[in-house]
């Protein structure tokens, strides 16, 4: 893949000095953006080379999340713990901040795209929800956490977008009419610790739910009323934290089972089977990666897999993002990505897969294109 662009939040004068200190070593002047870009490595062949066009420093603060639009090829967010949220247009070049959401009094821990991409709701330590209108950057509602916790994660349910799930650091899920900004009637749930993660299946049917003490929890969603009802536990390793959760119908065509993704600090990723329609996981694939502490996500490539195997991606503490076949049986890593100068915290596909976005712990954002090698 090649960079496209690193991204940082406007800085203030004396943290702009602090950043000048840390000089760029440039290796090349001759990028398309018309910047010079850092060395990156792409060890990967054919499909899945991708090639570092461009890198820059923006957010002063750490980057917990990134995801690209729904459907759209250039559109990308991210959110960063000094409490912003910015979204991103990667063309035509070079890439701009289209918007930058303010308003958060803390560190913003996760946000999710509406299908429509004209919302994005964001969660906060600061204890609130809030709705935010992709187009001018405006607030358009704020829900506080009842208990006046730090909220977590959030995620939308696929089917009805009308509805947010958000998990809290004292333990509890609860489902929110955005419209209202109420709380649904009998979707709550409590977890045996700080809900990290969050993720559905497809129809919407299941959620999944991770917490900081090991434990994944999956919970049967009515679709017309929102009642959350427990169903399945799965204790994964007794005190290390969940920090992702995905979920895919499928991986590829040579391998059709209903899937999740999972992080935690056990340094490893893991691939569950999902064997029931109440959610039940048994462990298909586990793969060595650096992860011991920090909140690390990974994803699925389900275009890539129709192609060139069944592949996933993922973050590491070593300042790399990896790339695993699950199919194979030995030397799983097909890909290797190496420019971060800290642990890759969060990746993201865009809706062809020609573009990945990557975000790490330094503050840094890089875009990745694939390219034939």
């Amino acid at each position: 893949m090649r960079c496209l662009w690193v991204s940082q939040t406007p800085v203030a004068p004396r943290a702009r000095q602090q950043r000048k200190k840390k000089r760029l070593p440039t290796a090349s002047a001759n990028s398309k953006y018309g910047t010079p870009y850092l060395p990156f490595v792409s060890l990967g062949c054919g499909l899945l080379f991708y090639i570092p066009i461009l890198t820059l420093y923006y957010f002063i603060s750490s980057v917990p999340r990134l995801q690209f639009a729904n459907d759209d090829k250039h559109l990308l967010a991210c959110c960063s713990l000094d409490g912003t949220l910015s979204i991103m247009t990667l063309s035509p070049p070079p890439p701009t901040v289209k918007v930058t959401l303010k308003g958060h009094a803390g560190p913003v821990t996760d946000f999710a795209w509406s299908l429509s991409n004209d919302i994005i709701v964001s969660t906060s330590k600061d204890g609130t929800l809030r709705i935010w209108n992709t187009e001018d950057g405006r607030c358009i509602r704020e829900v506080a956490d009842p208990e006046g916790s730090e909220l977590l994660c959030c995620t939308f349910q696929p089917m009805n977008n009308n509805l947010t799930v958000v998990g809290n650091s004292k333990h509890h899920l609860q489902v929110v009419n955005i419209s209202t900004g109420k709380k649904v009637k009998g979707g709550s749930s409590k977890l045996t610790g700080r809900v990290l993660s969050l993720s559905f299946d497809a129809p919407g049917r299941i959620l999944w739910a991770g917490d900081d003490r090991g434990s994944i929890f999956s919970f049967l969603f009515d679709m017309a009323t929102g009642k959350l009802t427990k169903a399945k536990r799965l204790v994964v390793n007794e005190g290390s934290p969940i920090s992702s959760i995905s979920a895919r119908s499928w991986i590829s065509r040579e391998a059709r089972d209903p899937s999740l993704l999972v992080n935690t600090c056990v340094n490893k990723l893991l691939l569950y089977r999902v064997v029931d329609n109440e959610g039940t996981l048994q462990l298909k694939r586990s793969f060595p990666i650096q992860h011991g502490s920090q909140p690390l996500h990974s994803i699925f490539c389900p275009l890539m897999s129709f192609r060139q195997g069944a592949c996933v991606v993922t973050g590491s503490e070593d300042a790399c993002v990896y790339f695993f076949d699950v199919e194979r049986n030995t030397k799983a890593i097909v890909n290797k990505l190496q420019g971060h100068s800290g642990p890759v915290l969060d990746v993201s596909f865009n809706c062809d897969e020609s573009l990945l976005a990557s975000s790490d712990a330094t503050g840094m954002v890089i875009i990745w294109r694939r390219e034939q090698k």
